[in-house]
């Protein structure tokens, strides 16, 4: 990727790949369901973070039980070059008898996205599921192994199928710090579209939504129109067609490229000289797609943004910087994936 304002270039260390890999042998009292092989199945899709020097990843572990081919839980490995991983032997963020319950189980806690906080704490976005529907959930740390969950990203949108949420962050030194923009955090998330929200606290957030959708929430918390009839209705996905319209949608797929089927927020977006960068995986359509890639292969993009105006777009390239092209990627959980939560 050539422009001067996309972060990179990234090598693939095919010597070290992959860095971590299922444990079998990682047995954990789980509160709601007994003992269990936390991390048999898969381990994958990981957030990093630098801290006293090591590298911290928060990686989703999967284990072999329950009606959902297996419940996801986040765990923490260390590493002091980046390439040889310490496991922590328990997970450090699961589904328990708290308050989320209804929301993680017996799906799970999915997807790490995790940034540092002014006051030298953390915020962590994950996605909840119970099996159903996937909901965009939060949580905060001291020290990245004990974790405070604050329950629906969108507490005024209970029903809001949510994943992927990318916090706008500065670099200093070696942290990606959350930042206001006017003001305001302001967050990329989504799973079909790339959608924007924005935050007073880290915590509580507002989807960004079209003047046309009133700020007055019908009984289920969904954005309605003037005449508060539902704007909203639940779709496969939790969001149909008229709800993606509801909401200000940042991108889109594109037909005739890597990301023809689906976008989504990767890691923490970095807010540079030249704009907010965000890193974000395409989905290849078998139709109308890039005829270059096999249906359905994730790659990775990048997004250069507007700080005045977070949601408009300033350069979008056509080609992913990151595609699928090595052994470990081409096979695995799900085949011709390159995936980025984790930027450090």
């Amino acid at each position: 990727m050539a422009e001067a304002w996309a972060i990179g270039p990234f090598t693939k260390l095919d010597a070290a790949n992959p860095v971590l890999g299922p444990c079998a042998d990682a047995h954990w009292y789980c509160p709601l369901a007994g003992n269990v092989a936390w991390e048999e199945k898969d381990v994958f899709n990981p957030a990093a973070v630098v801290r006293d020097g090591k590298v911290h990843l928060l990686y989703r572990a999967e284990d072999n039980v329950g009606r959902h081919l297996g419940t996801s839980r986040i765990g923490l490995a260390l590493s002091a070059d980046g390439v040889t991983f310490r496991r922590e032997p328990a997970p450090v963020l699961y589904p328990d008898n708290d308050a989320q319950k209804g929301y993680e189980w017996e799906g799970g806690t999915e997807d790490p996205r995790v940034c540092a906080t002014e006051d030298g704490g953390y915020v962590m976005t994950y996605t909840a599921y119970d099996g159903v529907k996937a909901r965009l959930c939060v949580a905060t740390s001291p020290d990245l192994r004990n974790w405070t969950k604050h329950g629906l990203a969108f507490k005024r949108m209970p029903e809001l199928w949510g994943k992927a949420g990318a916090i706008v962050c500065r670099v200093e030194g070696e942290r990606l710090v959350a930042t206001r923009l006017g003001g305001k955090y302001w967050m990329y998330w989504g799973e079909s579209y790339v959608f924007a929200a924005t935050s007073d606290d880290l915590v509580d957030w507002e989807p960004v939504v079209h003047p046309a959708a009133s700020a007055k929430p019908n009984q289920e918390g969904m954005p309605t129109t003037p005449d508060y009839t539902p704007r909203w209705t639940e779709g496969e996905l939790g969001q149909t067609a008229s709800e993606r319209e509801a909401l200000v949608s940042v991108i889109r797929p594109r037909t005739g490229r890597f990301d023809s089927v689906l976008v989504e927020p990767g890691p923490p977006a970095i807010l540079t000289e030249h704009g907010i960068v965000l890193l974000y995986h395409g989905k290849n359509a078998q139709d109308g797609g890039d005829p270059r890639f096999p249906a359905y292969t994730y790659g990775v993009g990048q997004l250069l943004l507007d700080p005045s105006d977070p949601t408009a777009v300033i350069a979008r390239p056509t080609e992913p910087f990151l595609h699928p092209d090595k052994p470990y990627e081409v096979t695995g959980q799900v085949g011709n994936v390159c995936f980025a939560e984790g930027l450090v």
